[in-house]
């Protein structure tokens, strides 16, 4: 990724650039703190499309000595990319620090949202991401990371469309299906043809909402879609992309096609 996020501390003057740390508190004790439960978007995949901008919600709790006083830590959760949290170049961090909730003395469940803008994204950023959690103490600023507490998918957005002819058609005759899958290039901040990917020709019968598979082809190099099937009876056909850990899963909208 090409930016991380900023995170801003809501108490007093104090704000910080991502919680980074002045050289000067770098000796300071870490918080005695520790993350789990950590969850991002509710666990689903994060999908952005060519120049979106996507906000979601992240729960996860802390839990604490008796002796530490939440009141004194921001907490936050990250996404990363490289081997560490604490990776500045490979890092989101939460918009700002989490709003929690005791559970006892020891222990606070907490919401953050983390922001992902398509266009401070390389199109490599989609994948796997690692998700992680972040303590500064309001006095000293010195930071906990803590790594490897969950992953979740970023992907890019495709698209798909679908159209049969000729309309009407004869039973019995051909129909010829065209379409096209794309998918989004955030570098660009456009769509783009995504080519030798396998998609299914579907067909639901008109009266039913139940799509099976007709045939499945491969995408041209430019991303385009072309396959004929003997018309039957009056229905409607779409194609269906089940998407790869990089890119999102699509289904075209349906093409109603009247056999005479």
């Amino acid at each position: 990724m090409r930016i991380r996020a900023t995170v801003a501390a809501v108490s007093g003057a104090l704000a910080l650039s991502a919680f980074a740390v002045p050289a000067a508190h770098a000796a300071a004790a870490a918080p005695n703190v520790t993350f789990s439960n950590v969850k991002v978007n509710s666990g689903k995949a994060i999908t952005l499309g060519a120049t979106s901008t996507v906000k979601v919600k992240a729960t996860y709790t802390v839990t604490h000595p008796t002796t530490v006083s939440m009141s004194n830590v921001l907490t936050g959760p990250v996404l990363y990319r490289g081997a560490s949290a604490k990776d500045a170049d490979t890092q989101v961090v939460s918009d700002d620090p989490g709003t929690c909730t005791t559970v006892n003395s020891t222990t606070v469940n907490c919401t953050a949202y983390i922001t992902l803008p398509a266009d401070e994204l390389y199109n490599s950023d989609a994948g796997t991401w690692k998700e992680g959690g972040l303590a500064v103490d309001k006095k000293t600023e010195a930071e906990k990371w803590q790594n490897d507490l969950g992953t979740i998918p970023v992907r890019r957005a495709a698209k798909l469309t679908a159209d049969a002819t000729p309309e009407p058609v004869k039973k019995g005759k051909t129909l010829t299906v065209t379409g096209k899958l794309t998918r989004a290039d955030w570098q660009h901040g456009t769509y783009i043809g995504f080519g030798g990917q396998s998609v299914k020709l579907q067909f639901c019968k008109a009266g039913s909402t139940t799509y099976t598979t007709v045939k499945t082809i491969t995408s041209s190099s430019t991303g385009a879609l072309k396959t004929t099937v003997t018309a039957g009876s009056d229905g409607y056909y779409r194609y269906s992309f089940a998407g790869t850990s990089t890119t999102s899963a699509v289904s075209s909208a349906a093409d109603y096609v009247d056999v005479q």
